[in-house]
């Protein structure tokens, strides 16, 4: 039954449609998504186990930090084995978390909540974020920003599906329990039955990516598309490298400074959204913008987060890799210097400004595996983009502690205002600086570096996509 999972067995037939491959990493990238709805059941865990806010949060901690050395320590396995033992892997251990969670919840045992929803769900993130990256960039070498922008749009707009969708099964389980009202507390036997829920409604979903996604033939490529087209623009290259030869060169750490500090600037705020905009509009003790209306903030943040992986990944196509970072690390800089200095004038402009730096937060997430494919080519793809992911955890780390660090010094959480905040976010503008040089000084990666076996040239039959016009467009 498991041979059904080998690669071998996930090659397309002839017709087969390409567009029918993001879905099916939209069936992974949604699910897995759930990931930043965690705030939904924070309190509720909180109060379920007497504890510190900073005991639950270090869930997420670890769950990110998993996402990162898993997707590390496995790209290689994943680029081996193929799209759809990956994601399959992807779905056991991220539904396993959840069912592990549940009996920690159910038995009071913290650890176990470490272990399940973070730990093991964790290696889940990490193996099914990266799993259908390479095929959606063999499937698209054409387009490969609106490919990786479709599914990791998903990762992004998980959230607006499992948030509410959390509060509504946990009032269907807890009648106590207002899902309308952000302090209102579930109780335990509603979160053990959310996360059992949760589980086993994810891995169903992941199964339709699993045995929908599929890998072309050797040698394919979409009807009327000519590589040396690709080739021409700067940057871009169709020599192949190693996943190990790649992490020797200079322009891999180079990007990999370029992911760091757009991460940490954009998770700065995404991890303060809610009291960041209340205390912006802080007059004393009372604050102009309410509880609810903050959650709304939180809301749209996810839309522009969504908006970003799709819009400005597609564009990185026409424009290029490198010009489209550019504009994330500079326009970036000049919007966080205008949150810091006139952010707190109207609501409307603090909720643009910081819409526009989460696009490019998640645009910066959705480009970056067609900028790798542009350096190294898509031979080990996969597995380059999992060791580059180490940036996102190290600035899951770091951007919170900037922030966090620089908020205790001014004050206790409810009493700060907008003053309380430019520290951090000038420290941001000179993070993303950091970040601008760094991508200013990448450069193609030297022959040295490339494999030395060319890639096969295709055979006269699978030279053009062998399938009608829907297939190829």
């Amino acid at each position: 039954m498991f041979s059904a999972l080998d690669r071998r067995h996930t090659v397309a037939p002839p017709g087969f449609s390409r567009w029918l491959i993001p879905p099916a990493a939209l069936a992974v990238h949604l699910c897995i998504g759930q990931a930043y709805a965690t705030s939904v059941y924070k309190n509720s865990l909180i109060a379920h186990f007497d504890v510190s806010q900073t005991a639950i949060g270090i869930i997420f901690s670890i769950a990110i930090v998993m996402l990162g050395l898993s997707a590390a320590i496995g790209g290689t396995w994943v680029e081996t084995n193929g799209p759809r033992k990956a994601m399959f892997v992807s779905a056991c251990f991220w539904s396993t978390g959840f069912l592990v969670g549940a009996l920690g919840i159910a038995t009071e045992q913290l650890w176990l909540l470490y272990l399940g929803y973070g730990f093991l769900g964790g290696i889940g993130l990490g193996i099914g974020y990266i799993s259908p990256v390479s095929t959606l960039i063999k499937w698209f070498p054409d387009r490969p920003g609106l490919a990786t922008g479709l599914a990791i749009m998903g990762f992004g707009g998980g959230a607006l599906i499992a948030s509410p969708l959390s509060r509504q099964l946990l009032s269907f389980y807890d009648p106590g329990y207002d899902p309308s009202v952000a302090s209102s507390i579930a109780d335990g036997r509603a979160l053990v039955l959310l996360f059992v829920t949760l589980g086993i409604g994810y891995f169903a979903i992941m199964m339709f990516g699993v045995f929908n996604v599929r890998v072309p033939p050797e040698g394919w490529r979409p009807h009327g598309f000519d590589p040396a087209t690709v080739a021409a623009k700067p940057l871009v290259t169709t020599a192949s490298v190693s996943a190990a030869n790649a992490i020797k060169t200079r322009s891999f750490w180079l990007l990999w400074i370029v992911l760091f500090c757009n991460v940490t600037a954009g998770i700065g705020i995404l991890e303060q959204a809610s009291p960041m905009i209340q205390d912006f509009f802080r007059d004393g003790d009372t604050s102009a913008v309410g509880v609810s209306a903050a959650a709304g903030f939180v809301g749209v943040l996810s839309l522009f987060n969504m908006a970003g992986r799709f819009v400005w990944s597609s564009t990185s196509d026409v424009v290029g890799r490198r010009n489209i970072y550019l504009m994330y690390l500079g326009v970036g800089m000049v919007l966080y210097a205008l949150l810091a200095s006139v952010g707190d004038s109207a609501t409307w402009l603090f909720v643009l400004l910081a819409g526009l730096i989460l696009s490019f937060y998640g645009g910066g997430f959705a480009t970056v595996p067609a900028y790798l494919r542009d350096l190294f080519g898509t031979y080990q793809v996969g597995a380059i983009h999992g060791r580059l992911l180490t940036a996102w955890s190290a600035a899951g780390v770091a951007g919170p502690l900037i922030v966090n660090g620089f908020l205790d010094a001014q004050g206790e959480p409810g009493s700060l205002t907008s003053s309380a905040y430019r520290p951090a976010l000038f420290t941001m503008v000179a993070v993303l600086a950091v970040g601008f040089v760094a991508n200013l000084l990448i450069r193609p990666v030297p022959e040295r570096y490339h494999e030395e076996e060319a890639p096969p040239e295709p055979t006269a039959e699978a030279r053009t996509e062998p399938a009608t016009k829907e297939a190829t467009t």
